[in-house]
């Protein structure tokens, strides 16, 4: 359960005594994620959601996660909603830690994402983009091409140390990337973590996405191969082709790609992967001592990565010609 701070009945009380929100009746842990510590808030208006932000993300970025969520839903895309106070604030603290409240966003997650689901979830992560289109604010991917040599120069010994011989084959991987990662792919606000644990569905449609901490601007195509890499392999380690095919032909169905970006997927996904591989190892060592959580198994994507290395095109078999 991802809960780093906990809070006493008495600061949810004060907390919420500057909101329109009435009493609280039950505050519960929620068992997702590891960035934050987050909650379900009931009160007497209804449910909510209360995350107090800590590890990874850094406050000054708040303003641009907390009002991108309030333009994109301006924007007709159906996203948690950040809850103001009286003042007008949505960002406020409790234990000195920033925190927030946003609106509950009704559906369910995809446990086993099947192909409609795929497509589906494609189509959201292109209304997410055009939803987004114009938003006056920015911010960059820190967790872009350009961060994941100085990030795993920390890290080798735990590549290591996880398998042997794995330190040499990142080391070969992130050369590989540095000098073919794509340039002047068009880009616009992403989600960068568009994963079946953070898209919502209603009756197999799509509802939803959450958990907005990683948003930055980035190449569109960048973010389709996040989505490629986190709902079209299979538990075996092998990839979905019909999964790909179905969820960047929904992707397509509301924002078509250039020939430039289709083709630019096959390095993406590769660099996706990475990307995911060295925040997982950082966790899988880093959780401190005491915190309900459950860090993500890095070999996950290490097992992606080899697909990736053994069929340097295979996600182009998903892509339509």
């Amino acid at each position: 359960m991802a809960v780093y701070t906990d809070i006493t009945d008495e600061e949810l009380a004060a907390l919420l005594a500057d909101y329109d929100l009435g009493q609280a009746v039950s505050l519960k842990g929620v068992a997702e994620g590891i960035e934050n510590s987050n909650f379900l808030l009931e009160t007497e208006a209804g449910r909510f959601f209360l995350t107090i932000y800590e590890r990874r993300v850094k406050a000054a970025d708040l303003p641009f996660f907390l009002e991108l969520l309030r333009w994109i839903a301006a924007h007709g895309f159906p996203s948690a909603t950040p809850i103001a106070d009286r003042e007008g604030r949505i960002l406020r603290s409790v234990r000195g830690k920033p925190c927030a409240i946003v609106s509950f966003l009704p559906g369910l997650a995809a446990r086993r994402p099947t192909a409609a689901h795929c497509r589906e979830a494609g189509a959201g992560l292109a209304a997410l983009h055009l939803a987004a289109e114009g938003f006056p604010l920015t911010r960059a991917n820190d967790l872009g091409q350009a961060a994941w040599a100085p990030m795993f120069a920390s890290l080798e010994l735990a590549a290591e140390a996880l398998k042997p011989g794995l330190a040499k084959t990142i080391s070969f991987d992130l050369e590989q990337l540095a000098a073919r990662w794509p340039k002047d792919l068009p880009q616009g606000v992403i989600h960068a973590d568009f994963f079946p644990d953070n898209v919502f569905f209603a009756q197999g449609k799509f509802a939803g996405a959450i958990d907005f901490y990683f948003a930055c601007v980035d190449a569109f195509a960048y973010d389709i191969a996040v989505a490629l890499n986190a709902w079209c392999f299979e538990p075996d380690g092998s990839f979905n082709i019909t999964c790909a095919r179905a969820l960047v032909a929904g992707y397509e169905s509301r924002r078509r790609l250039s020939d430039l970006e289709r083709s630019a997927l096959p390095i993406l996904a590769h660099g996706a992967a990475i990307r995911f591989f060295l925040t997982r190892l950082h966790d899988w060592g880093a959780t401190p001592a005491g915190a309900l959580v459950r860090p993500k198994d890095p070999l996950e994507y290490e097992r992606k990565l080899a697909v990736h290395r053994a069929s340097p095109d295979l996600v182009l078999f998903g892509a339509p010609a």
